[in-house]
């Protein structure tokens, strides 16, 4: 959620083109340099999707291909109506999550 509120701020660690960004997410004592690296379908005030995430010190970046498949999954999220996403979370394919909770979850 905090990588999604940096973006919405307009602090976006990079923009990988295609409706895809790399956010850094901390990691406990490391900060977000020595964190983790998220990629998320992003457009702006409307709809941010976590598509993959690794730990820095596993890997340093992903592969070329990894990348393009990774952008066409953004692509494909990103140009989703209310009627496909509501189709997409119902067959299991994209989790809908409110504030670090699941939707279906209560909020306390």
């Amino acid at each position: 959620m905090e990588a999604v509120a940096r973006a919405e701020r307009g602090l976006i660690d990079a923009d990988l083109g295609g409706g895809l960004i790399k956010q850094r997410i901390a990691r406990q004592g490391k900060g977000r340099s020595g964190g983790y690296r998220t990629l998320i379908a992003y457009r702006r005030g409307d709809r941010a999707v976590f598509v993959y995430g690794f730990a820095k010190s596993e890997r340093e970046n992903i592969e070329p291909e990894q990348l393009k498949a990774a952008q066409k999954v953004a692509l494909r999220v990103l140009g989703l109506d209310e009627k496909g996403l509501a189709r997409a979370e119902r067959e299991g394919e994209i989790e809908e999550v409110v504030y670090g909770r699941k939707k279906e979850e209560p909020v306390n």
